[in-house]
């Protein structure tokens, strides 16, 4: 399988940076692309920003992926516009990939909640719990851009919060992958195996670049979610999960780690590589776990070390400030948490971690 790394580093749009992506940074780089992207207006969101997708590829099997259905998860966007980039490269490999492959892209479906950094779109909706009553335009123009294509598989690319663990490790869960259920009884039928087959092939080439990091999402099923509600129809569809790396709280590394997988998957599916890997190859892919604090606190004791001993769990809440997101400390829970971990760890019992922690912003938070 190509190594994507060195790809990544060549062709990353370097004006796009953060977690903060505008829908102006997204037309601005569609308005740049080479004649070989052809760009389409599919509509506008609820507050009238357009919705545009990149059509590139003259190939056979037909790839749709949408990103930023969730307003707030801008990781994939960032990858999926660095796709793009290196896709409609005179770049050799590029081109055999789109000879084979046609893919359509919508890289930002809800920019009103992009504009806002919110997960929910203008009308407060998710829109990953619209895929069946379609009451929001930004589900329509969604379900109208898939009905038009009928792709051979659908990409859904989304990001998850720092909280998840790969399996009973502490390796923090960097991408996750789901072949969505298209039952409650979670049925594998043809179009979700071929999907686990896909994983399972996205899965084996990141074990080389980021070993244990790669997890399972949780598989229950929800019709109202576009990944389930596609995996009904019968085209193989796949979930991805923009996670956390440590100390990456841009996601710029994880946004090199998306474009890989990205790339790994469009090739595998070109050259039907992915047809060789078996189901065990996509459940040997631990699942997910929710054992991870942004920061953990241990040992602490309150009111001047008369209180009770104890450990805090603190997360960031992330608030759009001015343009920048803020990482904003919060306590999250408090209490024996001897099955957590943190991607920052400090033990009260130690003096410097104590007196660092009196004069950080997490006094607030703690009695001293």
């Amino acid at each position: 399988m190509q190594d994507f790394d060195q790809a990544h580093e060549d062709y990353k749009v370097a004006g796009v940076t953060g977690r903060y992506v505008h829908p102006s940074q997204v037309d601005g780089f569609l308005a740049t692309c080479p004649k070989n992207v052809h760009i389409v207006e599919l509509g506008k969101s609820l507050e009238g920003r357009t919705i545009q997708m990149a059509e590139l590829g003259s190939g056979k099997v037909k790839i749709l992926m949408w990103s930023q259905m969730h307003g707030n998860e801008s990781t994939t966007t960032k990858a999926v516009l660095d796709a793009i980039s290196f896709l409609s490269s005179q770049n050799p490999i590029a081109k055999e990939l789109l000879k084979k492959c046609q893919l359509r892209i919508i890289v930002m479906l809800n920019p009103d909640g992009a504009v806002r950094y919110t997960r929910e779109n203008a009308n407060g909706v998710d829109l990953n719990r619209d895929a069946l009553d379609q009451t929001q335009p930004e589900s329509k123009i969604l379900r109208k851009a898939y009905q038009a294509f009928s792709p051979n598989f659908s990409f859904n690319l989304h990001d998850q919060r720092t909280i998840y663990n790969v399996g009973e490790s502490e390796h923090p869960a960097t991408l996750s992958f789901l072949a969505p259920s298209m039952d409650s009884e979670r049925t594998i039928n043809k179009s979700r195996e071929v999907s686990m087959q896909l994983i399972a092939a996205i899965n084996e080439a990141l074990q080389k670049v980021i070993p244990g990091n790669v997890g399972r999402y949780d598989d229950a099923f929800n019709a109202n979610c576009i990944g389930d509600s596609l995996q009904m129809l019968g085209a193989p569809t796949l979930l991805f999960e923009a996670g956390h790396f440590p100390g990456d709280y841009e996601r710029e590394i994880v946004r090199k780690h998306v474009f890989h997988s990205l790339l790994v998957a469009i090739t595998a599916i070109s050259n039907k590589s992915y047809l060789a890997y078996n189901l065990q190859s996509y459940f040997n892919i631990p699942e997910n776990n929710k054992r991870y604090f942004d920061i953990l606190i241990r040992n602490y004791r309150s009111g001047g070390n008369k209180g009770r001993l104890e450990d805090m769990g603190i997360l960031f809440r992330e608030d759009l400030v001015d343009g920048q997101i803020q990482f904003v400390p919060y306590l999250q829970e408090r209490g024996k948490l001897n099955a957590h971990y943190g991607h920052q760890t400090y033990d009260f019992n130690n003096e410097k971690d104590r007196e660092y922690l009196r004069n950080s912003s997490l006094s607030s938070i703690l009695d001293f």
